[in-house]
């Protein structure tokens, strides 16, 4: 048997073992999955060297929260496996781990120095790993990568920390409404509402003639904080800004003007409940709920991402009337864009990690994988939503490249303040003002300028 059908065989019941793993798992936001990989993570720095040393392949930890079960993951497998069966100097260990624990486990990892050669990953983990001192410094690799120029200008900003950058881009999460044609139609409109006030003003007529509630969000879990950032920043609002001594520092309490601003932005989320525009528990949503519902045809709108897309062979009755529109807005037009970050950590196997990274960023695995939300400038599908959707690009807003982990569990805090306990809204505005500085404290990244 040779080395690369070893590799194969290999590699198939590596895929066997994860489809039975994932068996029952639900659907994902485009690689979310309720499967849990409870195998360690394995140290390759020290087997690197010897892999190499006795001329074996170089055995690659890959770890992604992709869902075998639907299509985009069966393309992302096959994609790795054909790359595992062209090098004969890498073999790729590939690791389902849902998003639900794959942050906890890298951090674990991270700090036991056990981390994988790659992850999919969060951009809101982009400046704590960055601070871990965990991510590889790509800068030279990218200077010399001839497809450097097909990634997005705004892609790579945001993806550069002190001028390095830190991470490739796994996929562009870029936010749309999303809009079930025949449910307006129904309700009488011909076209879906292009700010706040139009979506407030629609909700109850939706209500009334369709049985249906007019929209969807995220209340909790990890798309909320993205909702509400893309919210605020629709309102001309930062979530927290870079000072002269390049540490952040949020200033609504010092600037009335700002303060205003966010509590209109936690007034709307009150509205939405109060105004029955979306549904009494949509309050406790994750993005389970949010996508799922909306696949179902149980509300007509949501901003939302373009893997839904991918929904469509769930349910393709329910999907054949989905339309896009640019995203509601307050006073400017304004979209998350989620540059899912493929992270690469320090190694010393990072030759090798920068071949196999620079495939998934690729043409060829792009064009198969992420047709409708490629990274690159070259890659936009003509069928589906691909050019809906980058269309978008410009209006692209990020989280700010700072440790997140207590600003977005403060940001979902703010939410529960809002829709579950009622609070004022100004209140929450000060409340969450106050809590993002407190995090940027702890983390030695606030400004005290």
């Amino acid at each position: 048997m040779t080395t690369k059908t070893r590799k194969s065989l290999t590699f198939f019941l590596s895929l066997v073992l994860l489809v039975a793993l994932a068996a029952g798992c639900g659907s994902n936001n485009g690689g979310n999955t309720k499967t849990e990989d409870n195998t360690s993570p394995t140290s390759n720095a020290a087997e690197g060297n010897n892999t190499q040393e006795n001329g074996k392949p170089v055995t690659l930890d890959f770890w992604a929260a992709l869902d075998p079960s639907t299509d985009e993951g069966k393309a992302i497998q096959a994609k790795v496996k054909e790359f595992d069966d062209a090098n004969e100097n890498i073999n790729v260990n590939l690791q389902v781990i849902t998003y639900d624990v794959l942050h906890d486990k890298l951090v674990a990892a991270i700090n036991a120095g056990d981390a994988p050669d790659l992850s999919w990953g969060l951009a809101e983990w982009f400046g704590e790993f960055n601070k871990f001192d965990a991510l590889a410094d790509l800068t030279a690799y990218v200077d010399k990568w001839e497809d450097k120029d097909k990634i997005y200008g705004n892609v790579w900003d945001a993806l550069k920390i002190d001028g390095k950058v830190k991470a490739l881009p796994n996929y562009l999460g870029i936010r749309a409404l999303l809009y079930h044609e025949q449910i307006l139609k129904d309700a009488g409109y011909d076209a879906p509402p292009k700010t706040w006030d139009e979506l407030l003003a629609m909700g109850d007529t939706i209500k009334t003639k369709t049985g249906k509630d007019a929209f969807g969000i995220a209340g909790a879990g990890v798309r909320s904080p993205q909702e509400l950032i893309m919210y605020l920043a629709q309102n001309d609002v930062k979530l927290a800004e870079q000072q002269a001594d390049g540490k952040y520092k949020n200033t609504w309490q010092d600037n009335p003007d700002q303060l205003a601003k966010a509590t209109e932005v936690f007034q709307f989320y009150q509205e939405l409940l109060s105004k029955k525009v979306i549904a009494s528990d949509a309050k406790t949503w994750g993005w389970e709920e949010e996508d799922q519902n909306f696949v179902l045809g149980q509300y007509a709108m949501v901003v939302n991402g373009p893997w839904i897309e991918g929904r469509s062979t769930e349910n393709p009755e329910g999907m054949k009337d989905v339309k896009v529109a640019a995203p509601i807005y307050k006073s400017s037009p304004a979209t998350f864009m989620e540059i899912a970050p493929l992270y690469v950590y320090k190694s010393d196997n990072l030759d090798e990690s920068w071949e196999f990274a620079s495939f998934l960023v690729g043409s060829d695995y792009q064009t198969a994988v992420n047709p409708s939300k490629a990274p690159r400038s070259d890659v936009v599908s003509e069928a589906g939503w691909g050019k809906e959707f980058m269309a978008l690009a410009s209006q692209g807003i990020v989280f700010p490249t700072v440790s997140l982990g207590g600003i977005t569990k403060a940001m979902e805090d703010s939410l529960a303040r809002v829709m579950l306990k009622n609070d004022k809204p100004e209140d929450v505005a000060k409340w969450l003002s106050q809590a993002i500085n407190e995090s940027l404290k702890a983390t030695g990244e606030f400004s005290g300028n």
